[in-house]
C-alpha cells in the first residue's frame, strides 16, 4: 500500500519553480520578459477540469522562444497514453499537476533544452489512491561541443546522487531510449534524465528526487548557454538548425507522452504545443555534407554515450 502523498506541498514546489525558472531564464535573456497567461476551467459534463499559468517569451534577445507551463488538472477518467504502462488503471479518475518548460533559442550554437516534472494521482472510488511522480531533463544541440555533454550529463548524476549510485545510470538510460525518433532511427538530442510511475522509494523520498531535479535544471543549462550565446553564425547554420527542429516537432507530435496526454484529456491546446517552436523547415532526404560540422552532430552526437566516461580516473 503506497503512503498518503501531500499533495500541497508538491503544489507549493511546482508553482515556486515555474518562479524561479521565469526569473532566471529572463534575466539570462536580457531582452524579453515572460507574458504570463492564467487560465481556469471548470468542469462540464464530467469533462477536464482545472487552471494553470502559461508563460511565454518571444523574439528575445537570447531565446527566439520560451516558455514555461504550470497546470493542475482533475479528470473523470485517464487518457490512454496514462495507462499505456499501467491497464489496471484504465477507467479511473485522476488529478495531474506539473512544470514543464522548452527553450528554443535564436543562434544555432545555443541547445535547445526542455524539463518537466509531474505527479499524478488516480483515483478510484473502489480501490486506494495510486500516486507517482515522473519527468527529467534533456539537451537537443545543433552542434555539439563535448565539454558541453560532460558538463550536462554531470550535472544530471549530481541530481541523482543522493538517492543511490544507480538512478542516474537507470534514467539515464531510460532518456536516451524514450527521447528516440524510431520513425527516423535517431536519437533528438544528447537525452539527460527521464522517469516515470516512481513511487517505490515512498512520497518522501520520491518528492524529495522530484526537487532535486527540478533544482538543477538551470545550473546544468544556464553555464552551456553563456559558452555559446555569443559566437557568431551564418545562414548555413541557421537553415541547419531549423532543419533539425523538424525533428524536435516530429518527436512531440507522435510520441512525447505529455502531448498527448494532454490532447487526449482534452486539455488547453495552446499551452500544450507552446513546446513547439516558432521556425522549422523540412526537406525531402536531405543529407549533411561529408566531414561538415553538420555531419559531425549525427557521427559523434545523436548516439547513445556515457558522457562521463570521460570524468573517470584513468
Amino acid at each position: 500500500m503506497l503512503d498518503d502523498p501531500d499533495v500541497m506541498a508538491v503544489l507549493t514546489y511546482l508553482r515556486q519553480l515555474q518562479d524561479s525558472l521565469t526569473d532566471a531564464l529572463q534575466n539570462a535573456d536580457g531582452g524579453a520578459v515572460f507574458q504570463e497567461d492564467a487560465w481556469e476551467r471548470p468542469a462540464a459534463n464530467g469533462s477536464l477540469a482545472g487552471s494553470g499559468r502559461t508563460r511565454l517569451l518571444r523574439a528575445g534577445a537570447l531565446f527566439e522562444q520560451a516558455g514555461i507551463n504550470f497546470s493542475h488538472v482533475v479528470g473523470t477518467r485517464l487518457p490512454p497514453s496514462a495507462t499505456a504502462q499501467r491497464p489496471e488503471l484504465a477507467g479511473r479518475g485522476f488529478e495531474a499537476m506539473g512544470v514543464s518548460l522548452v527553450i528554443h533559442p535564436r543562434n544555432p550554437y545555443v541547445p535547445t533544452a526542455h524539463a518537466n516534472i509531474r505527479f499524478f494521482n488516480a483515483t478510484s472510488d473502489q480501490a486506494e489512491p495510486v500516486w507517482w511522480f515522473g519527468g527529467g531533463f534533456d539537451l537537443t544541440p545543433y552542434y555539439g561541443f563535448e565539454e558541453d555533454c560532460r558538463h550536462w550529463h554531470r550535472t544530471a548524476q549530481a541530481a541523482c546522487k543522493p538517492f543511490g549510485q544507480d538512478v542516474y545510470p537507470r534514467f539515464k538510460k531510460w532518456c536516451d531510449e524514450y527521447f528516440f525518433i524510431k520513425h527516423r532511427n535517431e536519437p533528438r538530442g544528447i537525452g539527460g534524465l527521464f522517469f516515470d510511475d516512481l513511487n517505490e522509494w515512498g512520497f518522501e523520498r520520491c518528492f524529495a528526487f522530484l526537487r532535486s531535479v527540478g533544482d538543477h535544471y538551470l545550473s546544468a543549462y544556464l553555464p552551456i548557454v553563456e559558452r555559446r550565446r555569443n559566437r557568431s553564425y551564418n545562414d548555413r547554420e541557421r537553415e541547419f538548425q531549423l532543419y533539425r527542429r523538424g525533428r524536435y516537432v516530429e518527436f512531440n507530435l507522435v510520441y512525447d507522452r505529455g502531448t498527448l496526454f494532454g490532447l487526449q484529456s482534452g486539455g488547453r491546446t495552446e499551452s500544450i504545443l507552446m513546446s513547439l517552436p516558432p521556425y522549422v523547415r523540412w526537406e525531402y532526404d536531405w543529407r549533411p555534407q561529408p566531414d561538415s560540422p553538420e555531419q559531425r552532430l549525427y557521427d559523434i552526437f545523436l548516439k547513445p554515450r556515457d558522457w562521463l566516461a570521460e570524468d573517470a580516473p584513468k
